[in-house]
């Protein structure tokens, strides 16, 4: 009974901690290894410990070329995504126009398209505007899909922020753009910054839409895809790995950040 007992008690902080154990399990695994040697071409097995993928990351052909070009893409995408979602977002909930109800229920219409249709839609679009697929028709679409992502995450910012905090700072006679700049922007940056992150992680990640619109150009997730039909290299473990850590780091930035805030607040 007494075990029961305990168990009812901390039932959520085992769920929890069970179902963070589920989501880190493949990346742990990745990074296990990261570490492998590998006596055939497929690192699927464990042989023995050796750290050569990490003192040589780049050591298989095109591989950091093509991680290079999904950082690249990514960037661009999210820069692209992030200007112009925030711009729909306030326009989405600042402002009344005609079909406004009409563009806020197809701006998510991306967010729940299967990709494949999306990716066969862009593709159609491309040939029929005879645009060459590579990097430009890449980026375009990861803009597209990014888009969605961003308004989602700004608007929900922006509908929560008090509009009296904007007032009084024109009735201090600030202007327009003095009010956007030090009141309206770094009460949305949080959700700014979400929608960054979210865009980029999206677009680096992506495979179905890219490998439709890429043409000859090689990312980094068709690049390990096609790496998995020849064998798969220890280097690709690295590179995950690696990005995990980096991923990591920004959450764990970012809750000094706000903990320090939070202090100088109280």
């Amino acid at each position: 009974m007494a075990l029961v007992r305990w168990l009812k008690r901390r039932l959520v902080v085992i769920a929890g901690l069970l179902t963070l154990g589920y989501l880190l399990l493949p990346n742990i695994v990745v990074t296990v290894f990261s570490f492998n040697n590998p006596k055939g071409r497929f690192n699927y097995e464990w042989q023995q410990f050796s750290t050569d993928a990490w003192t040589d990351p780049c050591g298989v052909a095109d591989l950091c070329g093509s991680l290079s070009l999904s950082l690249q893409i990514a960037a661009w995408a999210t820069l692209g995504a992030t200007v112009l979602g925030t711009m729909i977002a306030f326009a989405l909930v600042r402002y009344r126009f005609r079909a406004r109800g009409a563009v806020n229920s197809l701006i998510f219409l991306p967010m729940a398209m299967p990709e494949v249709v999306m990716a066969a839609s862009l593709l159609t679009l491309f040939l029929n505007l005879g645009a060459q697929l590579g990097f430009w028709t890449i980026l375009i679409a990861h803009i597209m899909f990014c888009l969605s992502f961003v308004v989602t995450a700004v608007k929900a910012r922006v509908m929560s922020m008090d509009p009296r905090l904007e007032q009084a700072a024109q009735d201090l006679y600030a202007g327009p753009v003095q009010t956007f700049v030090r009141v309206t922007l770094p009460i949305a940056a949080p959700g700014i910054a979400a929608g960054a992150l979210l865009a980029f992680a999206l677009s680096f990640d992506d495979f179905i839409i890219t490998n439709f619109n890429a043409g000859s150009t090689v990312t980094f997730p068709m690049f390990v895809w096609g790496s998995a039909q020849r064998g798969t290299p220890v280097q690709i473990n690295v590179i995950g790995t690696a990005m995990f850590i980096v991923a990591v780091l920004f959450v764990l930035a970012g809750m000094v950040i706000g903990n320090r805030r939070n202090r100088q607040k109280a």
